[in-house]
């Protein structure tokens, strides 16, 4: 598989480093954003194969950059996993367009088969 590039979009630090390790453990280039301001700009910068994002951040949350994202041309088809604690993230992750939902605390052996099944396309 050639080298497929991750963003990771979470305002917990120590999420980023785990899932960056992981991630770059198993070949992928990874590219950390702990402000969801950052991401549209990011994503369009780095133009990543696939976005993992969290539901809850600061300022703007995961549910409406997903539908930005969603609903911007060029970055409509982008793969998104949504990472959330939330009781109801499933339905909110959902209803805002993302391609799967993976409950935290996650783990990582779904993290990763999410990844390939949606990077496998």
């Amino acid at each position: 598989m050639e080298d497929k590039k991750i963003m990771i979009c979470d305002d917990d630090d120590s999420i980023l480093e785990v899932l960056q390790m992981m991630l770059e453990i198993d070949g992928y280039t990874v590219f950390l954003e702990n402000n969801s301001t950052n991401l549209l700009k990011q994503i369009s910068n780095i133009n990543p194969d696939l976005l993992l994002m969290d539901l809850w951040m600061p300022v703007l949350s995961g549910d409406q950059l997903l539908r930005t994202i969603r609903t911007t041309n060029e970055l409509k088809n982008l793969p998104v996993i949504i990472l959330s604690a939330s009781v109801d993230g499933a339905e909110i992750a959902s209803s805002a367009g993302a391609d799967l939902f993976i409950a935290k605390p996650f783990d990582m052996d779904e993290v990763s088969s999410g990844i390939e099944q949606l990077l496998a396309g």
